[in-house]
């Protein structure tokens, strides 16, 4: 590794309020103008507005609000095939004009892999790192790009974004568990007096604020965690709004070592954590209680990101109000199970 490689591995952060780490790459820029000028080709022609003859400056107002979904039988068989006219969609209880539409298998991934490293998951960690590592061969191509980050009394940012499957598999092997005391150096979000060994709600704050906020396109979060928060500086309800003003998919496999809260006289309740990150984004809660079930659980994500829509709609309320609007989106025949995001908040003026 190299100097530069060396100091994008671990990068500090000063807390979870201000954001003082940025990406300012090329893949940024591109991406942004590439937005840019999507949003400007799903306006009608009825709305655009012709600029006086003063040379007066117009702002475009009109958003494009991007939803990703994926649909399965009832007996959790993926469709693949589906139409734009197999869908419907509304926000706030409106219909909403599905005016963008496509398969997205090949369109370019901006993915996080979030490791709990608590002294919870000691004897599951191994199996999180081998799973880990398998996936990201099977589904990472080279337009893709990962971060890896794990999290106990600290959240570390172990690799920063790269396409490069041996400086992913580095980071994921340099996951180890932390016993509960305070680190000698602290991690890339250093958590203070706030106690705790489990800062679950700052990983995804972290992740979803500072490192995915200024990505284009899909991005997706996969937590490896038993869902139990101890010590966040924030709450769930910030890491969730961090999340869904990032635009990102939340996947949760909930592998967990009960026996480890039945030793120490404890009750475990991340279950309903997992589900709320995941449903409310997207994404899905996936058991995992023994290594096979890792291996599925990796095979299921693989096999959805790779037969997910994208539906794009301009909303009928266009007001910058900085709002949160309910989705919802239908399939009109058959009987089916869609995944997507439950809403979003609308941009301010």
């Amino acid at each position: 590794m190299n100097g530069g490689d060396a100091r994008r591995a671990r990068t500090t952060f000063e807390s979870p309020i201000s954001s003082i780490y940025h990406l300012e790459n090329m893949r940024n820029i591109i991406w942004s103008l590439f937005a840019v000028a999507l949003a400007a080709s799903l306006i009608s022609a009825q709305e655009k507005q012709e600029i006086p003859s003063s040379g007066t400056t117009l702002k475009a107002t009109t958003a494009v609000v991007s939803v990703y979904a994926v649909v399965r039988q009832k007996n959790g068989r993926l469709i693949p095939d589906l139409n734009k006219e197999d869908f419907q969609l509304e926000e706030d209880h409106q219909a909403q004009e599905i005016r963008y539409f496509s398969r997205e298998a090949d369109t370019p991934l901006t993915l996080g892999i979030l490791v709990d490293t608590s002294p919870s998951q000691e004897r599951v960690l191994e199996v999180e790192r081998r799973e880990a590592e398998a996936f990201l061969r099977d589904v990472l191509r080279p337009k893709d790009l990962t971060f890896v980050l794990h999290f106990d009394v600290d959240v570390e940012l172990l690799q920063d974004f790269t396409s490069d499957i041996h400086r992913l598999d580095k980071a994921i092997e340099e996951t180890e568990i932390n016993g509960g005391g305070a680190r000698p150096t602290p991690g890339t979000f250093p958590t203070g007096d706030s106690g705790g060994a489990t800062h679950l709600y700052d990983a995804v704050y972290l992740s979803a604020r500072e490192l995915l906020k200024n990505e284009v396109g899909r991005k997706v979060l996969i937590l490896l965690t038993d869902g139990e928060d101890q010590g966040s500086k924030v709450r769930l309800d910030a890491a969730l709004e961090a999340a869904q003003k990032a635009d990102v998919i939340i996947y949760s496999i909930d592998i967990s070592d009960r026996a480890f809260y039945y030793r120490h006289g404890m009750g475990y309740g991340g279950e309903s954590v997992l589900h709320k990150l995941s449903d409310d984004t997207g994404g899905r809660v996936i058991q995992a209680n023994n290594a096979k079930d890792t291996t599925e659980a990796f095979q299921q994500i693989a096999n959805e990101l790779r037969t997910q829509y994208l539906l794009g709609y301009t909303p009928t309320n266009n007001k910058l109000d900085g709002t949160y609007r309910k989705i919802e989106v239908k399939v009109r025949t058959g009987n089916v199970k869609v995944n997507a995001r439950r809403g979003y908040y609308a941009p301010t003026g």
